[in-house]
């Protein structure tokens, strides 16, 4: 009797019943509202999207390849000059050796009464250095080239010039206290 009437229910509801899924995840929101509800706590994780942290790896490389390919193909500055006119590093071998040299030279001549001296001439050398770099990116950029390369050897000439006469100044002052020293009695 029993089987009759399910038999019966079955076909009065028939077509009415709910066939949808239940949307992914809906299992796992159900147990944590009740585990909520009941004050327990939940020992299950929710999964991390391994894609998100993949796409910000692939992202970074991306830019990383980029940047790589921008800055590091290009020529050096001094290659570039090179390229221009060869003789600028043939020259520019010779001048920095002499101004080396002359600035070593000044260093080990450095003492309490020439300290001043010496440091404002290191400075004014870095000063000169700069402006050398700018005239090795003007030729670079397309500038006359005839001017610039006269200004940069001029550049040069003004450094050792500097150079020479900072150190007769040092040699002077040395022999002056010498001297001095000498024509104190005690």
């Amino acid at each position: 009797m029993k089987e009759d009437k399910l038999d019966q229910l079955f076909d009065r509801l028939q077509g009415q019943f709910d066939l949808e899924e239940p949307q992914p995840g809906h299992q796992d929101r159900f147990l944590e509202k009740l585990n909520q509800s009941s004050g327990t706590v939940s020992i299950h994780r929710k999964k991390t999207s391994w894609w998100k942290s993949l796409s910000i790896a692939v992202s970074i490389a991306v830019v990383g390849i980029l940047a790589f390919q921008y800055l590091g193909t290009g020529q050096s500055l001094e290659q570039q000059v090179v390229e221009i006119s060869p003789e600028v590093s043939q020259t520019e071998f010779y001048f920095a050796n002499l101004i080396e040299e002359q600035v070593t030279l000044l260093k080990n001549q450095k003492s309490p009464e020439t300290a001043q001296l010496v440091d404002d001439t290191l400075l004014q050398l870095k000063k000169l250095e700069k402006d050398y770099k700018s005239l090795e990116r003007d030729l670079v950029n397309g500038g006359d080239s005839k001017i610039i390369l006269n200004a940069m050897i001029f550049n040069f000439q003004t450094r050792i010039d500097l150079l020479k006469d900072v150190l007769s100044q040092v040699e002077n002052i040395k022999n002056l206290k010498s001297y001095n020293d000498e024509n104190i009695t005690i």
